[in-house]
């Protein structure tokens, strides 16, 4: 028979691989995502860290978090054994939105250090800022509905250049890039990529493969095949911004988020 304190000291090693390992369906039913959560059944954040292969003990970027959507799952996740950089907007930008939604972030981060005080936050703002995270040092870039933003801000292919190449330096030989975002219909012009929101998948293929990337998969997990991409006022026109109001307010509701790529990258090993 075990002595007492053997199994105290059994126990208490239990409750401690518990605390380090918590498991992911354990952050995505977490209270502090209750109203979040509401999102999953669009962005389906199990599938696609599934996919990208995330672990908990990996080294992670995730490219401009804005309000924390995936921040409030990745943090914990990887809080006791891995290491998140928030790599967010510039908190000096010309744009008032970025440096509010910048001090929003931080704000948020400061309120719960039980989820988010081992965050890092870093500043990505191509071409000039794009040091998210030291060289070759990364398991996990993650970039979520974000690659239409640095080609309408202008720049084009220049500014993407710069965001992909930024990624690739920060990776490890071997290391796996994970993009998302809003799928234009492929029978459009690539023109409709400059304002609509919606990116063509075979272009954003190409400029990472101009950064030194490998296509090594790709999956439907955040497709949706009711999202025709010609809309008004383009993606967000659709949920969660809702721009036109109430006008067809349902219509659009019915469809629910937007057609969605998801491509992961890998950083050939030299």
């Amino acid at each position: 028979m075990r002595s007492l304190v053997s199994v105290l000291c059994f126990t208490g090693a239990m409750l401690a691989n518990n605390l380090v390992a918590a498991p992911l369906d354990e952050v995505l039913t977490a209270e502090h995502r209750q109203d979040a959560a509401q999102r999953d059944q669009y962005r389906h954040p199990a599938e696609t860290l599934e996919f990208f292969d995330v672990q908990p003990d990996m080294t992670v970027v995730e490219i401009w978090p804005g309000g924390g959507w995936y921040t409030d799952i990745l943090a914990p996740y990887l809080r006791d054994q891995g290491k998140l950089y928030a790599a967010h907007f510039n908190p000096e930008s010309d744009v008032e939105y970025f440096r509010k939604s910048r001090q929003k972030f931080e704000e948020n981060l400061q309120a719960k250090p039980e989820l988010f005080d081992q965050v890092a936050i870093t500043t990505f703002d191509p071409p000039a800022m794009t040091d998210i995270a030291p060289a070759g040092s990364v398991d996990r870039v993650l970039t979520f509905r974000n690659v239409h933003n640095w080609y309408m801000r202008g720049g084009g292919d220049d500014r993407l250049g710069a965001a992909f190449s930024a990624f690739y330096k920060a990776l490890k030989p071997g290391g796996i890039l994970g993009v998302v975002d809003h799928r234009l219909a492929a029978n459009r012009p690539l023109s409709d990529q400059d304002a609509s929101g919606y990116m063509n998948e075979e272009y954003v293929i190409k400029v990472a493969e101009q950064a030194g990337f490998r296509l090594l998969d790709k999956s439907d997990i955040n497709a949706n095949p009711a999202d025709t991409t010609l809309h008004p006022k383009g993606v967000w026109t659709l949920p969660p911004s809702l721009r036109l109001g109430e006008e067809k307010r349902d219509y659009y509701v019915s469809i629910g988020e937007s057609d969605r790529m998801t491509l992961k990258f890998i950083k050939d090993s030299k």
